[in-house]
């Protein structure tokens, strides 16, 4: 099966500086330092990544989206530490080679990392890739399988500790998304506010004790698959929201992705993942294999589910908002509005069924 994660054309007003880019590898990258061509990869909403080849060889390069206020969203130099520090430890993650704080080059900090070419999953299967019920069940588990094993990594053998207060994080993460999406609201969109509400009074106690490194973006297309072993996870992609905290969270990010065959219809067509294919695990069976494989306990599910849901919701309309305020001219992000719309009603029927 052939690769499909292609780099192709750079999109009107994301284009960079190739001369300037030269110039910075030439003096402070050997590695770097050739004849460059660069390209744009043609998925992901947040930060933009390209593909620099130089010599021949392929590397990927990282920046913030043009236009963006969220600073804290897109730190290039926070998430290329995270890869220096997790590497070694967790070999998914892409080596890092440099990273670059001087916004004069591009006009804006980027790093530059190793590029693991192999298959990667977007909404549906890629062209000449079919799965059966048992095969779809075993690529969600070995999707599932890599998750638990990030969250079973040593703390202290990757250096981990300072890149995250687990005390408080469950917290932390409602109240600040709260926050975010109140800050970028538009007149167009839902309010939200039962939604808030509710997860602010059925959050669950704290446990600081089970602090993990997490994610906070597992899904298919963040992880690059063996060619010639579909089944077999190569590489974890998109580590700018890693962080230390609560493992269970970071399930519940993966959860709200997770588009089930038998979800309503205005689920399916906001579906970014293949899940509803015939075999895929429910949301509750990985509930279930996650719990196996890490002995952690996902008490109050519900509230797991409808935080992964309300924090895509955010993420969407953060980048509507780019889109209204003529921050970016990517018409992918026109029907954002409409995605906040259907994620809310995810929520609340959740919420009026609950047992919580």
């Amino acid at each position: 099966m052939s690769e499909i994660d292609q780099a192709t054309g750079i999109r009107a007003g994301e284009e960079l500086d190739a001369d300037a880019l030269k110039a910075y590898f030439h003096e402070h990258v050997p590695e770097l330092d050739g004849q460059l061509e660069i390209a744009q990869f043609p998925g992901g909403a947040s930060n933009l990544t390209y593909q620099i080849t130089v010599d021949g060889r392929d590397y990927v390069l990282r920046r913030p989206p043009f236009g963006s206020k969220v600073r804290s969203a897109h730190d290039m130099g926070r998430e290329y530490n995270v890869l220096s520090r997790l590497q070694p430890v967790f070999p998914y993650a892409p080596r890092p080679i440099v990273h670059c704080t001087d916004e004069s080059v591009i006009g804006a900090e980027f790093y530059v990392m190793e590029r693991i070419r192999g298959l990667i999953i977007r909404k549906d299967l890629p062209a000449g890739m079919s799965l059966s019920p048992d095969e779809a069940r075993q690529l969600c588990e070995s999707l599932l399988d890599v998750q638990a094993e990030l969250h079973g990594i040593d703390l202290d053998k990757a250096g981990m500790h300072d890149f995250g207060k687990p005390a408080g994080y469950v917290a932390r993460q409602v109240n600040g998304w709260s926050e975010r999406y109140r800050a970028a609201k538009t007149g167009d969109v839902p309010d939200c506010e039962p939604v808030m509400a509710w997860l602010q009074e059925k959050m669950p106690a704290d446990k600081p004790e089970r602090a993990a490194v997490i994610h906070n973006d597992y899904k298919f297309d963040n992880v690059v698959l063996d060619p010639d072993n579909p089944f077999r996870v190569i590489g974890v992609l998109d580590w700018e929201m890693a962080t230390v905290g609560d493992p269970v969270m970071d399930l519940g990010c993966t959860l709200g992705y997770w588009v089930e065959k038998d979800d309503p219809e205005p689920m399916q067509q906001i579906r970014r993942m293949p899940t509803n294919l015939d075999g895929m695990p429910s949301r509750r069976e990985l509930v279930e294999r996650y719990q196996e494989k890490t002995g952690f306990q996902v008490d109050d599910f519900d509230f797991y589910h409808v935080f992964g849901m309300f924090r895509l919701a955010v993420i969407a309309q953060q980048i509507y908002r780019r889109y209204v305020d003529g921050k970016t001219q990517d018409r992918r992000f026109a029907s954002l509005g409409m995605v906040v719309q259907v994620l809310n009603g995810a929520c609340e029927r959740v919420i009026d069924r609950s047992a919580l």
